[in-house]
């Protein structure tokens, strides 16, 4: 599989940031898990399609063969070191600019202009709204103030490296919420609740309907006010995701009232609901989409969704993430499907002579970052 380059915009538009630090053996198979449990006794979190890919891909990158073995491969990390480990995935993904969400977990992972500069490309900044209500809670906040200290904290991050707001409402009580605007009174009601929670479980974490719609409109306010972007969680996650309940067309009602505000909002990942997400995108203007993350963790079948992906949206509405978490090897295995899952279906459709090999080079610049550029309004080649 021989990666193809090019001189076009290739914008992550949906990152996590790295771990700065070297990691030991246990750590490292934490990083290519969705568990939150250490593998079964007597297996390991290397046996499965993505350890697989990284054996495989990952391993030339740090001077090994490939397929070489999961101990040797953590050995030669320790021995490279954390920062040119980082260094040589980073710039080895041919990625162009990182939109980085910089509220999960961030005392693990370093920040996203570390991320830039390790990378030696521009990083931007996007508000997970669900990481700034907690942090108004743990800052001490009354049931009454909650929804202006909210609001205040959320339009008080949005400095000049912020390009887009993200909601993780498909955590925090699923996608199959009511699609409308709650009151005044009614957030009150839910931050009282909410408060009462935090006090009988010393965990601050947010999680109410209630909450979570004053978060998703007050979201597509302050973006339409703003000119910013929203993204939002679809599809597969960490084992506390509920999957039933993550499909995006529960948001239909919600999506069709915003509408004419012209807010673009991004789905993520969308994985297994990605040919549901490709509808939406088709139905409304301001909906757009990715495949990010499986393609890393669908082993020799990452094709497959590319194909699907591109079988009923515009051209125009999908993008290119990651959705990289921790480790930079991330970054470069999913710059690299992507791009090898692209090539190899629009070469299918060249075949069957159902596409121009100019329009598919077309295809191709606006899916790698020229979508991106236009909507989180970044300049041409993120320069």
């Amino acid at each position: 599989m021989n990666v193809r380059r090019s001189n076009r915009a290739m914008i992550d538009h949906h990152c996590h940031a790295v771990v700065g630090r070297d990691l030991d053996p246990d750590e490292f198979e934490g990083m290519i898990s969705e568990s939150f449990a250490p593998a079964p006794l007597g297996t390991s979190h290397w046996d499965k399609p993505v350890g697989l890919a990284i054996r495989r891909w990952c391993a030339p990158v740090l001077d090994l063969p490939k397929f070489a073995e999961g101990g040797d491969y953590v050995a030669r990390r320790l021995e490279l070191g954390a920062a040119e480990v980082n260094r040589r995935f980073l710039k080895q993904s041919g990625i162009t600019a990182y939109v980085v969400d910089t509220g999960n977990r961030p005392g693990l992972l370093c920040t996203y202009d570390e991320l830039g500069a390790a990378a030696d490309m521009p990083a931007f900044e996007v508000v997970r709204m669900e990481a700034v209500a907690e942090e108004v809670m743990r800052a001490g906040c009354d049931a009454k103030g909650y929804a202006d200290a909210f609001e205040a904290a959320v339009e008080a991050s949005l400095h000049d490296r912020v390009v887009g707001l993200k909601t993780i409402v498909a955590y925090r009580s699923t996608l199959r919420i009511d699609p409308t605007a709650p009151s005044r009174a009614d957030i009150e009601a839910a931050a009282s609740r909410w408060l009462a929670d935090i006090e009988a479980t010393g965990e601050v974490r947010i999680g109410d309907e209630v909450l979570e719609r004053h978060i998703l409109w007050f979201g597509a306010d302050l973006a339409r006010q703003k000119g910013l972007p929203i993204q939002f969680h679809i599809g597969l996650g960490d084992a506390d995701v509920e999957m039933h309940a993550c499909d995006p067309s529960h948001l239909t009602a919600y999506f069709r009232a915003v509408e004419p505000w012209g807010v673009p909002m991004t789905l993520l990942h969308c994985y297994p609901f990605h040919r549901e997400a490709g509808m939406i995108a088709e139905n409304f203007p301001n909906i757009y989409f990715d495949v990010g993350f499986v393609q890393n963790w669908a082993g020799p079948s990452y094709r497959n969704v590319m194909r699907e992906a591109l079988e009923m949206a515009p051209f125009t509405k999908q993008l290119f993430s990651t959705d990289a978490f921790g480790l930079s090897e991330l970054f470069y295995l999913g710059a690299m499907r992507f791009k090898n899952s692209l090539d190899s279906v629009l070469d299918h459709w060249i075949e069957l002579d159902e596409c121009s090999p100019d329009y598919a080079e077309q295809i191709k610049t606006w899916v790698s970052g020229q979508n991106a550029e236009r909507i989180y309004r970044l300049a041409p080649a993120a320069n």
